[in-house]
């Protein structure tokens, strides 16, 4: 990893109409991201976590422009990807992919698998057929697939087999940003490890950034240079993959690092944190701090003032009153 920025999002936020009155105007609005902002390095793998629903999907789809957001900026080496024109997002494509979280639907049932890793190289017109079937085959060996999955289709393969598949797509055009949302959760533990292997491998050696979506603390401990813990479609903390996990700062960070699943019996002692109450609806965030009507250590305060995400003392960035 370098120091240089590849991507730069700026307070992306997106709200969804989700009721509207007989005139067909939205009376009640789900918000799903509220002034994302993030800077990814070449090389880097940032982690983004949280809880189911709170906007890391849209967030994806949001950066790779997918879903046009209602404000923000996306700055992919220099150019605000969100204002380019159709054929120059075409012509950007070819460095930003994305492996979705199930890759048997990701892949087409009537494709061979040889026909879906070549697909990116034809659409994009990049080389002739006898040096995209050369290329197919380096990726089926980069991502250590035999070259006899070439003629078999998706439902020939397993899960681990497919997301292996659907990586070699992604790294097809020699990407310089993927985003893999949830690309593990569908596949079992041993499964995960090798397409975590092979992911941090990409990283290292095609110099590949990588933003990463998971909900599961172990892959995010072993797969993140950075983290960014999301909370109602904001981001409550920013730090290294050692400053997240030896010293988290938000509550919210605290609550779910402690909710872990412990594998080592010695570390069992550790402290839990059980927060109460449920997660505010979208379309009903209170008001201050969005986390404070669950957090353990709120204040008066912390329902009338809304804290910026800002670095504190310690310099990990945190959006909460009571850390200095």
């Amino acid at each position: 990893m370098n120091n240089e920025v590849l991507i730069e999002i700026k307070n992306l936020s997106k709200t969804f109409p989700i009721e509207k009155n007989f005139f067909g105007v939205a009376k009640k609005h789900l918000r799903a991201v509220n002034n994302f902002s993030l800077d990814i390095k070449t090389s880097e793998c940032v982690c983004v976590v949280g809880e189911s629903g709170c906007g890391k999907s849209t967030t994806a789809r949001l950066i790779l422009n997918l879903i046009k957001p209602d404000s923000g900026e996306v700055i992919f080496q220099g150019k605000n990807i969100l204002k380019l024109s159709s054929n120059e997002l075409r012509k950007l494509r070819k460095n930003m992919q994305m492996v979705f979280q199930n890759p048997f639907s990701s892949l087409d049932p009537r494709f061979k698998i040889f026909d879906s890793i070549a697909e990116p190289l034809r659409v994009h017109k990049v080389m002739n057929e006898e040096k995209i079937r050369e290329r197919v085959f380096e990726l089926l060996s980069l991502v250590e697939l035999d070259e006899s999955f070439a003629d078999k289709y998706p439902h020939q393969c397993s899960g681990g087999q497919n997301q292996r598949i659907s990586i070699a797509r992604a790294i097809a055009l020699n990407p310089k940003f993927i985003i893999a949302d949830e690309a593990v959760s569908a596949l079992d533990v041993q499964v995960q490890w090798k397409i975590l292997h092979l992911i941090d491998k990409i990283k290292k050696e095609l110099g590949v950034s990588f933003l990463f979506i998971a909900h599961n603390l172990a892959v995010v401990k072993h797969i993140a240079d950075r983290v960014a813990v999301m909370y109602l479609g904001e981001i409550v903390e920013l730090g290294t993959k050692e400053e997240i996990f030896s010293s988290p700062q938000h509550p919210y960070t605290r609550a779910l690092i402690s909710s872990a699943p412990i594998p080592n019996p010695h570390e069992r002692d550790r402290e839990k944190i059980y927060l109460t109450g449920e997660i505010p609806k979208a379309t009903d965030i209170p008001p201050g701090c969005p986390f404070h009507t669950r957090c353990p250590i709120a204040e008066a305060k912390c329902s009338e003032i809304k804290p910026k995400l800002e670095k504190k003392s310690n310099g990990q960035e945190v959006s909460c009153l009571l850390v200095t």
